[in-house]
């Protein structure tokens, strides 16, 4: 699950059964010894400010193939690799377990004990599957011999240097190994902190030998618009397990836990996403991505020339303006967190499935940091705000490349336009990317984003982005009814 909605993701009494499967519980108490020793002490590290150096990027994720190359008046299909931020824990946990045959030909062991529609099932009604619990474990679950739960304090630099260094090395990585991504202390700050996150849900396993972080998931509150319902849920996000213990099931142990204490404050629903697919995706979203830096990405191999083409003429096609073309476009400030606030509660009521932001939400999700989450918004000459537009960055490192380290992607975020186009509003986005040295700049092609991306030449992905609710059930959704974006 990721970072804006409510809930965990699995009960107490299908994690049971997925644990006696994993054979957690009861022991391997030999192997796990011999692998406890395996592992290294804990040492200090230092998370760069921003996107960090290439020698720091050790943050492991999947990638989604992207097209970046151009015919004469369209980008071309390619091979190339473009990395996808919506890696959910529940997908890393579906990974981890070995449940890699395809989706429509298993027997789901696990999924089908959760209070979530089967792969078939038609949904009419919208709702709760199962009523909320009274009889919640106030004891933590037990973890294999020799390891330890903790709770991070994010505050604390030394153990968010732990954590970035947990998931900088052992995070999902693509599967050419071309590219890692590179999440800062600081965007793990903002993911992590939002208004209402509770410590308790930084959940992390230590060797109890050298108090080696090996584990951690995270929770974050949201409230979310499922059609005419409000719902109170949080998201699963940053499910990590060192790399040496993921064959000994630690993952599913982590979620029953994060479940536990997610249950406690009286939440039993969620929502997140996944590039696999899951029983049972309510909508299905896809990639699309515009390179900002067209010899950059092809020099790393994310992007390719198509058929036909030249260096040169992908570079015109591809070209834009020096400056923004929209009047009254500035930088957020805090004195609009109400202005913006009213935008995206107006905006975000069109679609059926969409978070309900608070203005502390709104202040702390938009207002600019460097690095980390850019708001434009459009000021009219009477001083109204009448629009806005935002994307996060998300920086990679490049493997194995001796020209270049780094790829800086930003990802579009919220945008509201009422005074100017949805293109215009979103050209001037990338316009302003590209001065802030982002190689590509990538979307959705939820909400109204459809309307934009033939004309700014954005060139679709071939993965699909999943969304999927945990204990509330609703009819399916067209992308085009889905106003959620996850970090």
């Amino acid at each position: 699950m990721n970072d804006k909605s409510s809930n965990n993701p699995v009960d107490v009494e299908g994690i049971e059964k997925l644990m006696q499967s994993a054979q957690i519980a009861s022991g391997e108490t030999g192997e796990m010894k011999s692998l406890l020793s395996s592992l290294p002490a804990p040492t200090p590290t230092s998370p760069p400010a921003g996107g960090g150096s290439r020698k720091n990027n050790k943050k492991k994720k999947r990638n989604n193939k992207k097209q970046a190359a151009a015919n004469s008046n369209a980008q071309e299909p390619t091979n190339s690799n473009a990395v996808t931020l919506q890696e959910n824990a529940l997908s890393a946990a579906w990974e981890m377990n070995g449940e890699s045959s395809k989706p429509q030909q298993k027997v789901w062991e696990f999924w089908d004990t959760q209070p979530v529609p089967k792969l078939g099932d038609t949904v009419d009604e919208i709702g709760k599957i199962e009523p909320d619990r009274e009889d919640v474990r106030q004891t933590p679950f037990s973890l294999p011999s020799g390891f330890d739960w903790d709770t991070l304090d994010l505050s604390s630099q030394s153990q968010l240097e732990e954590v970035y260094k947990l998931l900088n090395e052992n995070y999902v990585e693509d599967e050419d190994n071309m590219f890692r991504f590179d999440y800062s202390a600081d965007f793990l700050q903002w993911a992590l902190r939002p208004p209402g996150w509770v410590q308790d849900w930084h959940c992390g396993v230590r060797v109890k030998k050298n108090g080696l972080l090996v584990g951690f998931i995270s929770a974050v509150p949201a409230m979310i618009k499922v059609y005419d319902r409000r719902q109170r849920m949080v998201e699963i996000n940053f499910l990590c397990v060192h790399k040496k213990l993921r064959a000994k099931r630690v993952a599913p142990v982590l979620i029953r836990e994060i479940t536990r204490r997610v249950n406690q404050r009286g939440i039993f629903q969620a929502t997140y996403t996944a590039g696999v697919l899951l029983p049972k995706p309510v909508a299905k979203c896809r990639y699309f991505h515009r390179p900002l830096n067209p010899k950059k990405l092809v020099a790393i191999k994310f992007s390719h020339i198509g058929r036909n083409q030249t260096m040169q003429r992908l570079l015109k096609l591809m070209r834009l303006p020096e400056e923004p073309q929209i009047k009254g476009l500035r930088l957020m400030e805090n004195k609009d967190v109400p202005a913006c606030h009213q935008l995206l509660t107006t905006q975000l009521a069109k679609f059926s499935l969409s978070p309900v932001f608070m203005p502390d939400e709104v202040a702390h999700y938009f207002i600019p940091r460097d690095g980390i989450i850019t708001t434009y918004v459009v000021e009219n000459e009477n001083n109204v705000v009448t629009d806005m537009a935002s994307f996060f960055t998300l920086p990679s490192s490049v493997m194995h490349n001796s020209e270049h380290s780094t790829m800086k992607a930003a990802y579009s975020y919220y945008t509201v336009a009422t005074s100017v186009s949805l293109k215009d509003l979103v050209k001037d986005m990338l316009i302003m990317a590209k001065k802030t040295q982002h190689d590509v700049f990538n979307a959705l092609d939820l909400m109204d984003n459809q309307t934009y991306l033939k004309d700014l030449k954005f060139g679709m992905g071939d993965g699909n982005l999943h969304y999927y609710l945990y204990n509330f059930k609703c009819p399916e959704m067209s992308e085009k009814q889905v106003g959620l974006v996850l970090q």
